[in-house]
C-alpha cells in the first residue's frame, strides 16, 4: 500500500482480538488475548499495522475499527448479507435465524447453553450495520496523517442469544424452531463494548439499537433476495 502511495488506511478489525476479558465493558485498552483463528487473524494483521506505523516509512493515517457483532440491513432497501451457501451454516447467527424463518434450514441450531450469562447462552453486542457505515465516515473524516486511532464500534449493551432469538420471532412473525446444542469451541461467555472513546472522540454513538428494529429491516431485505443478490440480477463480493 506504501508503495502505491496509499495515505489513508480504515482497517476493519473485530472484538474477536480480546477474546474473553476478565472485565467488561470492554474498552480499546482491555488487553488482547484471542482464542478462535478469526480473533487472532485480526490481531496479527493489526500488530503488522501498527509496527509499520511506527517506522519512518510511515506517514499513513490509520484507524483500526474494532468491530463488535454486526446486523442489519440497509433501510432503503438496496444492500443485505448474502453469504456463499458453503458460509451459511457458519456465518451471523441473523442470518440462520433467516434462513430458518424462510424455511432454508429446518431450524436454528443454538450451541451452549451453560454459559456463565443470565440464561445460560452467550451474550453479544449488536451493532447495526447502518451505525457501521456512520463510524466509517466519521473515522476517515478525522483520520490523521502519521497517527493511529483505535476505536471499538459497539453500543456498550449486551443481548443474549436467547433474546436474540426472540427478537427474530418478532421481526419475522414466524415461531422458528430452536435446538439446542454443546457448546462450539472458541465461543466467549459474553462481549459487550465501552464506547466512550468513539463517542468522544470521533462524535459518534449508536443510533439504531433496537434490535427487533434492526431485524425487522434485515427480514425485509432477506424475503425479497431469498438466493442473495441473484434474485436482483447483480452480485456483490
Amino acid at each position: 500500500m506504501a508503495t502505491h502511495n496509499v495515505k489513508t488506511l480504515i482497517y476493519s478489525s473485530t472484538c474477536a482480538t480480546y477474546g474473553e476479558p476478565e472485565k467488561m465493558p470492554i474498552t480499546e485498552e482491555t488487553p488482547q488475548f484471542p482464542i478462535n483463528p478469526y480473533g487472532k487473524a485480526k490481531k496479527m494483521a493489526e500488530d503488522i499495522i501498527l509496527d509499520f506505523s511506527k517506522s519512518r516509512k510511515s506517514d499513513m493515517s490509520v484507524m483500526i475499527l474494532r468491530y463488535f457483532n454486526v446486523i442489519g440491513s440497509d433501510p432503503e432497501g438496496r444492500l443485505g448479507e448474502a453469504p456463499p451457501p458453503e458460509l451459511r451454516e457458519h456465518g451471523r447467527i441473523s442470518g440462520a435465524c433467516f434462513d430458518a424463518a424462510l424455511g432454508i434450514i429446518p431450524g436454528l441450531k443454538v450451541k451452549g447453553t451453560d454459559y456463565e450469562t443470565a440464561d445460560g447462552t452467550c451474550v453479544r453486542d449488536y451493532i447495526d450495520v447502518t451505525d457501521l457505515v456512520d463510524a466509517h465516515v466519521k473515522a476517515l473524516n478525522k483520520a490523521e496523517r502519521g497517527k493511529v486511532g483505535i476505536y471499538n464500534v459497539g453500543t456498550g449493551r449486551g443481548r443474549s442469544v436467547k433474546e436474540f432469538v426472540e427478537a427474530c420471532k418478532k421481526a419475522t412473525g414466524v415461531d422458528i424452531k430452536v435446538d439446542y446444542f454443546p457448546r462450539r469451541p472458541g465461543d466467549y461467555a459474553e462481549v459487550y463494548s465501552n464506547p466512550a472513546r468513539i463517542n468522544r472522540e470521533l462524535n459518534w454513538t449508536a443510533q439504531h439499537t433496537e434490535l427487533q428494529e434492526s431485524l425487522r429491516v434485515a427480514w425485509t431485505w432477506q424475503k425479497k433476495h431469498r438466493s442473495g443478490y441473484a434474485d436482483s440480477g447483480r452480485y456483490i463480493f
